[in-house]
């Protein structure tokens, strides 16, 4: 079985959610790595050699990034291939895109994955999303792992705040610094992630901290030296970086992320800059909360799925479409 993915799937300079997930489940897959700007390239040539090459009737995994934008590349190849579709995010949801870009992704994306013959989604919020959208009927789940970690320690239990997510619009951290900056508390936010052209649009306060992307004993020392941690997305399919959090026994505050954080925190209303605000507030002034959103990350860590069951879920997927 084949794993197609995009090429720079592994570049420590640009981590997320999506590529850690891929390269987590895709041991004993053969990777295929295609270059190109993803989801619609100039020149999608590597796309279309890296499937000729592939032997007629075996089964394929393609990321959705490097197949649900070309359509016509990919649909051919599923007269000849068992192709299965791992979408992370649906490509209309990427948050800044106009109405006209977001109906166009839709529409190629839907043809990719009303073609395929079976579909994976991170969360099962997620799967019904697309079962919806597109009207299909063969969408699977395979939510993503974690591993142990240890616990988080933090400083003072409240005063310093993690985010770890890259920095773009559909992260929130400009909703995330302009709560902060109206609650009148002694407070640090420290925001790991690759650096995007849109910190330069973030309120400016030297309480905010962004040291780049982190991995390995740097990340876990982030976790653990944490008092809480907080994501104002805008849109997710699942939010690693909460289970991850959650990993660590760390309280959460987060948004559009249901499927993450089952009951292991607080989850406020998507954009809801305000509904953020007093969320954080609580935090500061109320100990009997900050307690009760520890005994929830420490009871959510206990029953969080691991790589190997994730793994074994996406197996299970592609061993029913082997000849």
């Amino acid at each position: 079985m084949h794993f197609v993915l995009p090429a720079d799937v592994a570049d420590p300079g640009s981590p997320s959610g999506g590529n850690v997930y891929d390269l987590r489940v895709s041991a004993g897959l053969e990777r295929v790595l295609v270059a190109g700007d993803w989801p619609r390239p100039s020149d999608p040539t590597a796309l279309e050699q890296a499937l000729a090459a592939i032997p007629r009737g075996d089964v394929v995994l393609l990321d959705g990034l490097v197949s649900c934008g070309l359509p016509e590349v990919v649909v051919p190849h599923t007269r000849r291939l068992e192709i299965v579709v791992l979408v992370h995010l649906p490509l209309a949801d990427e948050t800044g895109l106009d109405p006209a870009t977001a109906a166009f992704l839709n529409e190629k994306e839907g043809q990719v994955l009303r073609a395929a013959s079976a579909v994976v989604a991170t969360s099962p919020t997620a799967a019904r999303d697309i079962r919806t959208r597109h009207g299909l009927d063969h969408v699977h789940v395979v939510v993503p792992g974690t591993d142990p970690a240890p616990l988080a320690h933090g400083t003072d239990g409240v005063h310093h705040l993690l985010c770890v997510a890259s920095i773009t619009p559909r992260k929130g951290h400009d909703l995330l610094v302009r709560a902060l900056r109206r609650i009148d508390r002694d407070w640090r936010l420290t925001c790991v992630g690759p650096h995007r052209p849109f910190l330069r649009e973030l309120p400016h306060d030297d309480r905010v901290s962004f040291p780049g992307p982190l991995a390995g004993e740097a990340l876990t020392s982030a976790y653990v030296g944490a008092d809480l941690f907080v994501l104002a997305s805008r849109a997710e399919t699942y939010g690693m970086v909460v289970t991850e959090a959650l990993a660590h026994g760390l309280p959460v505050i987060a948004s559009a992320v249901p499927d993450a954080l089952g009951d292991g925190g607080l989850l406020f209303p998507t954009e809801d800059e305000n509904a953020l605000e007093a969320a954080l507030t609580r935090w500061f002034e109320d100990q009997q909360f900050r307690s009760e959103l520890r005994r929830k990350a420490l009871a959510r860590r206990a029953v969080l799925s691991t790589w190997d069951e994730s793994t074994e879920d996406l197996r299970r997927v592609l061993a029913t479409l082997r000849p």
